[in-house]
């Protein structure tokens, strides 16, 4: 994929059933094809309250596994790999199963069936690594306190962008903890080619990164496609530093802008009027430098919301752009903002297709069942070992 580089500056039993489905799953629908039921709990506007919805949504396994049944049962695959866990370490001094993470993603059979947690201690890897869609249930967890740095220079001019990604995650249930993903390709030239160089892409379903960190310029977090949960991450670039056409939710994450021009967050890839895919950022604060826009246009039906979000005065006060660097306007596309503050966040000056949400317009980007999440996400793993035991992973 080819984007320019700009300026570096998301009867009885009838009755029964239809009683059923009326007290489950009521839905409400609105123009741009987002579904939530109706009985799900929004992410609140007392941020007070945050974390306790967090907790509500984000159950123990062993805590859902005995007490959750039906529709908040687990997703089956899922549940039982969380049933076999297998821990291998990573280690630069030679003292884990594996010295480079590459090796230890190799140990891992393909059709893997079960959740093996890969623990990292802290340092420099400087790896290309790939994890393909024949290893599922993968989890990347760094060391607390020392947080692992997985770098690469890889650039679209020598692999092409999609390629171009330090580590690429093609497998469903993947997670990461605790981890640092960069590109460390230069910024690219005002007016050149080639330049875009990812990070981290995304490409599997069922993924959550919890506290880890994307850094480079242009294109860094490619979210390409699936159902992806970011909390407690930091996503720093210049242009188009977040996108692709994934179906994600962003929460307490800071986005930073260090464009020296004009910067642009997010270039959302959604194409046809039935693609459920779209970001939502809640609760996420937007810092840096450049004049930069929240999204500009990829493809026709980009779909992007931010709600309950800080925008510093790097944003541009239009807010948002309806093409890409030389093309034709789009016409389609889905730009939200609720409830968000800031010097960035004035309604006053935005394009005339920006929408400011309504409290039932928003309430279907504000759920977990956005991303179909309780049906899957969990928690990062607890590594503690017995008080017994001395805790290598902390």
């Amino acid at each position: 994929m080819f984007r320019p580089t700009v300026a570096s500056s998301f009867p009885a039993t009838v009755a029964f059933a239809m009683g059923v489905m009326l007290q489950l799953i009521i839905l409400i629908i609105i123009p741009s094809t987002v579904v939530v039921e109706a009985h799900t709990k929004t992410i609140p506007a007392d941020s007070s309250k945050l974390d306790e919805w967090i907790g509500h949504n984000m159950k123990e396994y062993n805590d859902r596994k005995t007490n959750e049944t039906g529709i908040k049962a687990l997703d089956r695959r899922l549940a039982e790999a969380e049933d076999c866990v297998q821990l291998i370490t990573v280690r630069k001094d030679g003292r884990g199963n594996f010295s480079t993470i590459t090796e230890a993603i190799d140990s891992i059979p393909s059709g893997n069936r079960r959740r093996v947690v890969v623990w990292i201690g802290g340092g420099v890897y400087r790896e290309k690594i790939t994890i393909d869609a024949s290893k599922p249930f993968v989890t990347l967890y760094g060391q607390k306190g020392k947080r692992p740095m997985i770098t690469f220079d890889g650039t679209a001019s020598e692999f092409g962008t999609v390629k171009s990604a330090t580590v690429a995650v093609e497998s469903d249930y993947f997670v990461a903890v605790n981890l640092t993903f960069v590109n460390s390709a230069p910024m690219p030239e005002l007016g050149g080619t080639g330049g875009q160089a990812v990070a981290m892409r995304i490409s599997g379903d069922k993924a959550a990164f919890h506290g880890c960190h994307f850094i480079g310029f242009q294109d860094t977090l490619c979210d390409d496609r699936g159902r992806h949960f970011f909390k407690d991450c930091y996503v720093q670039g210049t242009v188009d530093f977040i996108f692709g056409n994934g179906k994600s939710l962003y929460l307490k994450t800071t986005i930073n802008s260090v464009a020296e021009g004009t910067g642009v967050i997010t270039a959302q890839a959604r194409e046809d009027a039935t693609d459920e895919s779209g970001f939502t950022f809640a609760y996420c604060n937007i810092t840096g430098t450049g004049d930069t826009y929240l999204g500009r246009a990829w493809k026709e039906r980009t779909r992007v919301v931010f709600a309950y979000t800080y925008m510093g005065t790097l944003i541009n006060t239009e807010g948002w752009s309806d093409k890409m660097h030389g093309s034709q306007p789009r016409k389609s596309m889905y730009y939200g903002e609720y409830k968000c503050k800031g010097p960035g966040a004035t309604p006053s000056g935005r394009v005339k297709y920006a929408r400011i949400l309504s409290d039932v317009e928003a309430k279907a980007f504000l759920s977990m069942t956005y991303i179909h999440g309780n049906k899957w996400l969990l928690p990062p793993p607890d590594l503690s070992l017995s008080p017994s035991k001395p805790n290598i992973f902390h």
